[in-house]
């Protein structure tokens, strides 16, 4: 008899008495998102669009709004180094035939951080947080994976991303974002509309342990009777939802040592809830949540035992790219997905050279400030 699938926890209003300013330059905070999950970057081939708009200059337009600090991700600069392991419960294999998916332990290295290029910001800034983590299977396959706390992506082309970037850059008599172009740029992408009421109606969770992560993009998967089926997933935490307080958004630093300290005081878990589409709805599309009545296989239990240092972790030097993936998983046709690796291989390699060059990462720890 399966288990009972987890349930998300429910959003929670934000202050309504925010001003049309303040939410557009929260949203152009959330602009420099994620090379780990708001990367949508170039195709194969390493160029997208009629512009040939590279990789390299999409990281470019990253470095731009998000500041310049070598050694550090280009995105969600700012996070911990996770390890533990995932326990599969042979619920997963119904759709897939991975290694992961059977009643068997695998190692995890994971990453828990917040937007951004910048490694300084504060944790409250913003209302994103993101999980990446790298599974290890016994046979020798990995199967990476990045995903955020919200339910839909940003963009759904890798040029809307680039726009995105571009009017987030800071004014450089202000040092922070045109309200007005960003403004702009959400008026002629009207597809963001799903994110930026995300934005306006969620309540961050108090901590990393207590969020869900969601893979926003489909993935492809398949199983051992050759049957085809296209997922999504998410990680849904056993502690309760708590949203964040007043007292810990005054603070500069809170989520890092928060989840440091509850990794002293025992294991955080997730479970691993596979999310199954049905005919008709859109696979191609991250910024289109699936009905909340798709079938749900709570596949296994992520089980985070350790943090340590991003500087100096075992995270320090995985390249999170979401196509690493195990047998019995593809990506699916949604473009972000072939697009974000041709991104993460230009941005990881920007940032081992700084470090190979300058040493940049032996000057930093974890909660302390560049």
């Amino acid at each position: 008899m399966k288990k009972p699938i987890p349930k998300p926890p429910k959003a929670i209003a934000t202050d309504t008495s925010l001003s049309t300013r303040q939410i557009l330059l929260r949203l152009a905070l959330i602009g420099g998102l994620s090379a780990a999950v708001f990367g949508t970057f170039a195709f194969a081939g390493d160029f997208i669009g009629p512009k040939r708009l590279s990789a390299a200059t999409i990281v470019n337009s990253l470095q731009a709004a998000g500041g310049n600090h070598p050694g550090f991700r280009r995105n969600h600069a700012k996070g911990v180094c996770v390890a533990g392991y995932f326990e599969g419960n042979g619920n997963g294999l119904e759709v897939s035939d991975a290694a992961v998916f059977r009643t068997s332990r695998t190692p995890v290295i994971g990453r828990f951080a917040i937007p951004g290029g910048n490694p300084n910001v504060a944790d409250a800034s913003v209302p994103v947080r993101s999980l990446a983590l790298d599974f290890q299977l016994q046979n020798g396959e990995e199967w990476r994976t990045a995903m955020n706390n919200t339910g839909v992506f940003v963009v759904n082309t890798p040029q809307g991303f680039y726009d995105q970037q571009i009017a987030s850059k800071p004014d450089p008599a202000t040092g922070k974002p045109d309200p007005k172009k960003i403004a702009q740029f959400f008026a002629s992408h009207p597809e963001t509309k799903p994110f930026t009421n995300w934005v306006k109606t969620h309540k961050p969770s108090s901590g990393f342990a207590n969020g869900s992560y969601n893979s926003l993009t489909a993935f492809e998967a398949t199983n051992a009777a050759g049957e085809h089926r296209i997922i999504r997933w998410s990680m849904v935490p056993e502690i309760p939802y708590q949203p964040v307080t007043p007292d810990e958004t005054v603070k500069h630093d809170f989520l890092i040592p928060d989840v440091v300290e509850q990794l002293g005081h025992g294991p955080l878990r997730w479970h691993l809830v596979v999310t199954v589409a049905a005919p008709g709805d859109k696979t191609d599309d991250a910024t289109l949540a699936w009905p909340e009545n798709r079938e749900k296989i709570d596949a296994g239990t992520l089980v985070l035992t350790s943090a340590s240092p991003q500087i100096d972790g075992d995270c320090r030097d995985i390249n999170f790219d979401p196509t690493i993936l195990p047998s019995g998983l593809k990506p699916s046709s949604d473009p972000l997905l072939a697009a974000r690796s041709a991104a993460y291989a230009v941005s990881f390699n920007r940032r081992i050279s700084e470090e190979a060059r300058t040493g940049s990462s032996s000057s930093l720890r974890m909660g302390e400030k560049q």
